[in-house]
């Protein structure tokens, strides 16, 4: 189960750190993202990390700004959002996937970001 929190409404040029708190299984074969979906879009891939390796990926569009992490001991993953746009706007979802599946089994519910310009 994963569980996503730390949304807010922040300005433009800001910074806001979501997180995702991993339950219920472990996760040590997995792969965790961050999804995002902004109104009227499809939602799209924004950053993973393997949760054994230091290993990580990002979406063009927030390289350079958005950084993933993960807390093994807590069971918790990050993402830290700086130098937000209007664009950022989304409600952002947690999601995992064992490394032998590029399918997404786990999703968290989803954490609202806005961003004001």
């Amino acid at each position: 189960q994963l569980q996503a929190s730390g949304g807010g409404l922040v300005q433009a040029g800001g910074s806001l750190r979501l997180s995702c708190s991993a339950s219920g299984r472990t996760f040590s074969n997995y792969y965790m993202a961050w999804f995002r979906q902004a109104p009227g879009k499809e939602r799209e891939f924004v950053t993973g990390i393997w949760w054994s390796i230091d290993r990580t990926n990002y979406a063009d569009s927030v390289k350079g700004r958005f950084s993933i992490s993960r807390d093994n001991t807590k069971n918790m993953v990050y993402l830290q959002m700086n130098s937000l746009k209007f664009e950022d706007t989304a409600v952002y979802y947690c999601a995992a996937r064992h490394l032998s599946s590029m399918k997404y089994d786990y999703w968290g519910q989803g954490t609202l970001v806005t961003v004001s310009s």
